[in-house]
């Protein structure tokens, strides 16, 4: 039995960590996203797998027996497509979806559906701190007339895709000090995260209501109807009953 762990978050480093203790066969893969990605406890594959056919043949051909889908909240692409073809061929499928963040008393957020929706919300000649990566920066291009600073870990390898934005560097952690810093020195005026949940990358929004700062938060995509759960233990839990 040979299990895929679809990794890109937080909980698959501790599955990848707990199936090595566990000794059950397992493979990791990862989308490529970051050019330098930490290195994980079990055999690590990197890169797509060519569309949903190349998916079903690499199932095949590594001898898959259940699939661990630990990927990022807001992959709903890979997550929609593995649940989707799981139950096809009857394969047992785990999707590790960490709880959201819940406002607190203090918070400044606006839900919104899509990352378009924020230039509505946004006055023009707004300075905008963007936690939301640079796979959807396209999508912000209605905030033309801002000052709009996307923070991503790796160097930029193309221009930011409209006027008035600009890349910052840097890889976590970020503690709340340095975030509220930060924020101060930048003169920011909002700031727009995905409701990824978790405490590793809740500092900014600690930071943003110790600040005042109003936040949009961009909704979770629908999640597949399919056995979930919460944290890396009850992955683990999951995998050892096979």
């Amino acid at each position: 039995m040979t299990i895929l762990l679809l990794a890109g978050s937080g909980e698959a480093k501790e599955i990848a960590t707990g199936l090595a203790a566990l000794n059950l066969p397992a493979i990791a893969s990862l989308a490529g996203a970051t050019r330098a990605p930490k290195q994980l406890d079990i055999p690590t594959r990197v890169g797509g797998f060519g569309g949903a056919d190349g998916f079903r043949d690499y199932l095949a051909e590594a001898g898959i027996h259940a699939v661990i889908d630990a990927t990022h909240p807001y992959a709903s692409r890979i997550t929609d497509r593995t649940a989707t073809i799981c139950a096809e061929i009857g394969l047992p499928y785990l999707h590790v979806l960490r709880a959201p963040w819940i406002a607190q008393a203090g918070d400044n957020w606006t839900e919104i559906a899509c990352e378009e929706d924020a230039a509505a919300l946004i006055p023009k000649g707004s300075t905008v701190f963007l936690g939301t990566g640079r796979q959807t920066l396209d999508r912000f291009s209605g905030l033309a007339g801002c000052r709009v600073i996307c923070r991503q870990i790796d160097p930029p390898s193309a221009a930011f895709p409209f006027e008035g934005g600009e890349f910052l560097i840097g890889r976590p952690p970020f503690p709340v000090a340095r975030e509220k810093l930060l924020y101060a020195q930048l003169g920011i005026d909002w700031i727009i995260v995905k409701n990824a949940g978790g405490d590793a990358s809740a500092t900014k929004l600690t930071a943003a209501r110790e600040l005042g700062i109003p936040v949009l938060m961009i909704a979770r995509p629908a999640s597949p109807k399919a056995m979930r759960v919460d944290n890396a233990a009850d992955a683990l839990i999951w995998a050892q009953a096979l």
